[in-house]
């Protein structure tokens, strides 16, 4: 298993540990996903690596999980913070996808992380809503072009998730949480696993007839 990082190796390897702990084979791949990023390199680190440590001649399921957001409305949103957002969350899955195919095999799996501000108007975040809004409609379309291979694309919305990314903001910050929470129906905020439980089961055989599909894992926020 291939785990990818821009900046966090800690991270990364800790994620590897875990992988070969439980018995898998697992290797941590670096490479930069923004403006001018290196997805070329990516796959060559990864064709090194999985030929040290596995058979080398392909993979079974893809996640695109990278991605960043810069809020701001859209009076407040500079063209540096849109033309990041969209490298990173449009334009790097779009490209690994496309120089993945030949390394996936038939059957396989496309699994993209999109977003539940997708369907719900938050005008402080409108570019990266508009981002998620593209892998969704990439993901349904994708789905019909690789569906000859047998291959099953899917994204996965989550909405508010105590990740790193919501830290700032979030963590350590009652009002926030709280007000995080009263949107879910489920009356709290997401975790994590809550998220890669969904993922997951894309991932399995239980899944194999469910294709370009976006999957709401939001807990039910703003019904």
């Amino acid at each position: 298993m291939a785990v990818h990082y821009g900046r966090d190796a800690a991270a990364a390897e800790e994620v590897v540990r875990t992988i070969r702990a439980a018995g898998g084979a697992g290797f941590a791949v670096r490479a930069e996903l923004g403006a001018g990023g290196d997805v070329e390199g990516m796959w060559a680190s990864f064709d090194r690596q999985a030929a040290e440590h596995g058979d080398g001649t392909g993979f079974d399921i893809l996640v695109n999980n990278a991605g960043i957001t810069r809020r701001g409305r859209i009076e407040e949103t500079t063209a540096e913070a849109f033309d990041e957002m969209f490298a990173v969350n449009v334009r790097a899955p779009f490209f690994l996808v496309q120089q993945g195919l030949k390394r996936l095999r038939d059957g396989g799996r496309i699994i993209n992380i999109s977003s539940g501000a997708t369907r719900i108007a938050l005008t402080e975040i409108i570019a990266y809503s508009m981002t998620k809004g593209a892998v969704d409609t990439f993901s349904l379309t994708l789905a019909k072009a690789l569906g000859h291979r047998g291959i099953t694309v899917n994204a996965v919305a989550p909405g508010v998730v105590d990740t790193d990314m919501n830290a700032s903001w979030l963590r350590g910050n009652e009002v926030a949480e709280r007000s995080a929470a009263e949107t879910s129906a489920l009356g709290r905020v997401g975790r994590p696993g809550d998220v890669a439980d969904v993922v997951a089961f894309l991932a399995s055989d239980d899944a194999r007839w469910v294709t370009g599909q976006v999957i709401d894992a939001t807990g039910g926020s703003q019904l």
